[in-house]
């Protein structure tokens, strides 16, 4: 007997899968409304503090090559 690709076992293989990815979504627990906007708040208040602190740090670096470049 010759079993080619795409046979029953994989075929099977395929509803059990898929029935185990639903039974996960089941366990999910999803954040309340609440807890979702203090923490998307909270990642773009850090994104804006870090975006700063680049930027900062590129001025120094930039002023410093400008500097040691014209010396």
């Amino acid at each position: 007997m010759v079993i080619k690709m795409g046979d029953s076992a994989e075929k099977q293989a395929r509803p059990k899968f898929f029935q185990g990815v639903k039974a996960e979504f089941k366990k999910i627990v999803w954040p309340d409304r609440k807890s979702t906007l203090k923490q998307s708040v909270a990642v773009v208040a850090i994104s804006v503090v870090v975006g700063v602190i680049i930027a900062i740090i590129d001025y120094i670096a930039k002023y410093g090559v400008n500097f040691l470049t014209s010396i």
